[in-house]
């Protein structure tokens, strides 16, 4: 394994020609299956009008917002996750210069935090919707997961 910096954690794992990423998902929900249905069949009946009232294919319209669908899907339903891009928790995204390590802890039997302490002087973006802080983690950031 390389890393991106020499520095020992300071970025994210590299194997071969790719980078790694680790995700962890909120669990199903029907709300969120609901806004995707929703969200293909509305592309769809756009591709019909379009198709019917400027005679244009209907079918690139799908297949040029299957993408957008799929990424606004995978956001909603990612509680944390870490890659290339860096660290992030919900929708707030951390660079990998300021992480300086993972916190996980676990306060029940039904819930998991994973946090991030921060770099002296780092910033959480001001963009950020973050959950409170709990007192059975030291990190700042951090999200509750199921565990199981």
């Amino acid at each position: 394994m390389s890393h991106a910096n020499r520095t020992p954690g300071a970025g994210p794992t590299r194997r071969g020609a790719r980078w790694e990423r680790y995700r962890v998902t909120y669990p199903f929900s029907a709300k969120d299956q609901a806004g995707l249905w929703g969200l293909i069949v509305g592309i769809v009946a756009l591709a019909l009008l379009l198709g019917w009232a400027l005679e244009m294919r209907g079918g690139t319209v799908i297949v040029l917002a299957i993408p957008f669908i799929i990424s606004w899907y995978e956001n909603r339903r990612t509680a944390f996750q870490f890659d290339a891009a860096g660290v992030r928790f919900g929708q707030a995204l951390l660079p990998w210069q300021d992480v300086t390590e993972f916190v996980v802890a676990t306060p029940d039997a039904e819930h998991a935090l994973i946090g991030a302490r921060l770099r002296a002087g780092a910033a959480v973006p001001a963009d950020a919707t973050l959950a409170p802080h709990h007192p059975a983690t030291p990190a700042p950031v951090h999200v509750a997961v199921p565990r199981g």
